[in-house]
């Protein structure tokens, strides 16, 4: 997770960077195979060199970016946890719980909706 020190470290609100934290650790540890990395300022991970999923932070929420496939494939699952989300992103507002079978579907989806994949975004 050394890859995330810095983006971490420079989150103001401790209780922000500490669920920020959680959820990269997380990913980290549920799916060992995917490449933690910083691009556009943001924590993502990849797989083969292709965009899996990527976080973002604001004082509102954790904003979850698992391109508009995963936003379009989850979209209902996503209402139902509680979650705003727009054609790009999910916003998890800071005073929800993480909803991890969710979080763990939809990387699944972009795994293996990707897997022949040979760009970083869907075209």
């Amino acid at each position: 997770m050394e890859e995330f020190e810095d983006y971490l470290a420079r989150m103001d609100n401790p209780e922000h960077r500490a669920r920020t934290e959680e959820v990269l650790h997380w990913v980290a540890t549920k799916f060992p195979n995917l490449k933690p990395k910083i691009a556009w300022n943001q924590p993502m991970f990849t797989d083969h060199d292709t965009f899996i999923i990527g976080f973002s932070v604001s004082k509102q929420h954790m904003a979850v970016a698992p391109e508009k496939a995963g936003i379009h494939h989850f979209s209902e699952e996503i209402v139902m946890a509680g979650y705003d989300h727009t054609k790009e992103l999910i916003r998890m507002k800071w005073n929800l719980p993480v909803d991890f079978s969710l979080l763990e579907k939809i990387i699944e989806f972009n795994i293996l909706d990707k897997a022949d994949c040979s760009t970083f975004w869907r075209k």
